[in-house]
């Protein structure tokens, strides 16, 4: 639209000019034609009487504009230009156009003879001079108009077109990203974008087929493990029926149901696994640590370690799967009983604060020399394959969370899991407040301290912040 505004003025304004100019151009031509039928009269007279006869017979209605001065009966007509004015244009014999109120005036010198030279004066009003002028402008500009609202029309229309193959491209990319990995799109549009559908269905089709190898391969080394499980168990049925033959029987039972449970997420397709999981995309946290330390109290009590459950009592509840979340908390409470020497304390730590439920899981061995390292996925140390940390970073991050590794209190490492409160509704206090300054999105604000490491962690601070 603004190209063709600017296009429209760029003609409009020259044309503009134009037309006054051919305005003027007219206006001083019939003054001319005027003054030459009045010298072809004082060639024939100089009488004053008959000049003014003739001027009025001949001059129509406009015979009033003419003036013939320098006769020896007086002047004839109106004078409109000064007398230096016309005395110069006699002196010099040549024609001139001078400035007068109401408009402009021709004046024409004549020689009548005996060294006598009379001068004719066509007074042109303003009105002549802008004949014509105010409908021109009028007319150009309406043309103006409508070529930059035919031009708006078609533009929008183009631009439509443009704007709705693109929104369709993001609509699909967006919906890909939410696992929907049947989505395409039709191609369409100018050849840039049509060409950016087809690589993107291209790519659509690539991620489903890598993503259905990947679930075939993981249900495959799933249900590899069944034969040594099973081996496991019978040799378990033979220990006696104590504390330790009591929590190997049961440790199998939870693995043997993981493996099923492995092997049955794997074989389901995206969208039937996103309705069952949609049936319970919810836990309470305080009650999945309380199960899992209940468990793992028994191997510590094994090993001579100190392992205490703080703010347990308390409801936290997050948007995780009860499954997820108590596999990566066996994750980071796996990592403390390898990878610290036996005697070694531990801590589990919930709380829920500003939005978030906070999962604090610290211990009292030698830390985690490098937590970058350890976060990134596939990364080996120590014979770990590395995937550990991962799957806590992948809960977290699919309940808008964050982790955090640092040095606690016990002296070993502080490895902190921030989950969304499921429950948790902002403040709409005044904004220009303390808490209105929370409202701005604390949550957010929370969770990128903790990605950076900072200190203002809801778990650095207290043991029990419930």
């Amino acid at each position: 639209m603004a190209v063709t505004a600017m296009v429209a003025l760029a003609f409009l304004i020259p044309l503009g000019m134009v037309v006054s100019q051919l305005a003027r151009e007219r206006a001083l031509s019939d003054a001319e034609r005027q003054t030459a039928v009045v010298v072809a009269v004082l060639t024939a007279t100089t009488d004053p009487i008959a000049v003014d006869r003739a001027i009025a017979t001949t001059g129509g209605p406009t015979a009033a504009r003419v003036a013939v001065h320098g006769l020896d009966g007086g002047s004839v007509g109106q004078r409109h230009a000064r007398a230096e004015e016309i005395a110069g244009v006699a002196r010099q014999l040549k024609s001139l156009v001078v400035d007068v109120p109401g408009g402009l005036s021709y004046l024409e010198p004549v020689d009548i003879g005996a060294d006598r030279t009379a001068v004719v004066e066509v007074f042109i009003p303003s009105g002549e001079l802008t004949r014509g002028v105010p409908a021109a402008w009028y007319t150009l500009t309406a043309v103006a108009l409508v070529l930059v609202v035919a031009a708006v029309l078609v533009g929008d229309r183009l631009a439509a077109k443009v704007v709705s193959s693109a929104r369709g491209l993001a609509d699909a990319a967006v919906a890909l990203g939410n696992g929907r990995l049947d989505v395409r799109v039709e191609p369409s549009g100018p050849r840039e974008l049509a060409e950016a559908g087809l690589a993107f269905n291209a790519m659509a089709e690539r991620v489903k087929v890598l993503l259905d190898s990947e679930r075939e391969l993981l249900a495959d080394l799933s249900h590899r493990l069944r034969t040594p499980l099973t081996a496991l168990r019978l040799d378990a049925e033979t220990l006696d029926d104590g504390r330790a033959g009591q929590r190997i029987r049961h440790a199998i039972g939870n693995l043997e149901l993981e493996v099923d449970e492995i092997i049955r997420a794997a074989r389901k397709s995206g969208p039937a696994a996103a309705v069952e999981q949609g049936e319970a995309t919810g836990c309470d946290a305080s009650e999945v640590v309380r199960e899992r330390m209940k468990f793992w109290s028994a191997v510590a009590g094994d090993q001579g370690r100190r392992c205490e459950a703080v703010g347990v009592n308390e409801r936290a509840p997050v948007p995780v799967p009860r499954a997820e979340l108590a596999a990566a908390l066996d994750a980071l409470l796996g990592n403390v009983f390898r990878y610290t020497p036996q005697g070694v304390p531990l801590e589990v730590t919930v709380s829920r604060r500003d939005g978030y439920v906070a999962i604090r899981v610290e211990d009292g061995g030698p830390g985690i020399a490098d937590p970058d390292r350890a976060l990134r996925r596939g990364e080996t140390s120590h014979g770990s394959t590395g995937l550990g940390l991962d799957i806590v970073k992948r809960v977290a991050y699919s309940a808008n969370g964050a982790v955090n590794i640092a040095r606690g209190r016990l002296g070993g490492a502080s490895i902190v899991v921030l989950l969304a409160d499921a429950e948790w509704a902002p403040p709409t206090s005044s904004r220009f407040g303390f808490v209105g300054r929370l409202s701005r999105d604390p949550a957010e604000r929370r969770r990128k301290r903790v990605e950076k490491g900072g200190a203002e962690s809801p778990l650095h601070g207290s043991a029990n912040l419930s």
